[in-house]
């Protein structure tokens, strides 16, 4: 390209740009970014996510658990709890105190009810808790959802020493017994009673 065209060029972009004003100089041109500070909202937002965690001291998992076969046996016992306690137990042969129904909860709505509940009952001196979760065989999307977490759940609990199905008469493979500790309270109170003898 020759310097005549160049100086063409450059003479019909002044022509066409010669009536626009720039808008900045380069060195006047602010920047606008984001500010470090939250806003009254995000720290209102923020105490409040503070706050549920705080009362929510319920330690049950809530990730994902390994499911099992809505036709399983969930067993489970501590060490320390003797055979002979565990086969009654598991026989039915004990009274059940207490019933929790988790039929047609959600996840989030089950775990809170469970958790209250043997909470409650331990404090309560219940010593079993029947557990009715359902097998789960219509449940989506995969089946004993319900189920895998309950037994995930009671496993997790200080004060479960076993849980075993249910015998049929009590909802079979659809319900858990729950053995619980005696409440420090019930063990003082065996204790003295003993220490009369």
């Amino acid at each position: 390209m020759s310097s005549s065209s160049e100086a063409h060029d450059s003479n019909l972009f002044a022509e066409f740009m010669g009536d626009v004003t720039p808008l900045a100089k380069p060195d006047t041109v602010s920047h606008f970014g984001r500010s470090t500070q939250p806003t009254l909202a995000q720290q209102e937002k923020r105490k409040a996510a503070e706050q549920a965690i705080i009362l929510d001291d319920n330690l049950l998992a809530s990730e994902h658990v390994e499911l099992l076969d809505p036709h399983d046996f969930l067993s489970f016992k501590k060490s320390g709890v003797q055979e002979g306690v565990f086969k009654n137990l598991r026989l039915g042969k004990y009274d059940v105190d207490a019933t929790l129904d988790l039929h047609g909860q959600t996840l989030v709505q089950a775990r809170k009810a469970l958790y209250e509940s043997i909470r409650d009952s331990h404090e309560r001196n219940i010593r079993v808790v029947l557990i009715r979760h359902g097998i789960g065989e219509k449940s989506q999307p995969h089946k004993g959802i319900l189920k895998s977490y309950v037994y995930h759940w009671l496993q997790q609990l200080d004060c479960v020493l076993a849980f075993h199905s249910a015998l049929k008469c009590h909802g079979g493979l659809g319900s858990t017994y729950v053995l619980l500790k005696k409440s420090a309270l019930k063990k003082l109170e065996n204790r003295e009673l003993h220490a009369k003898r």
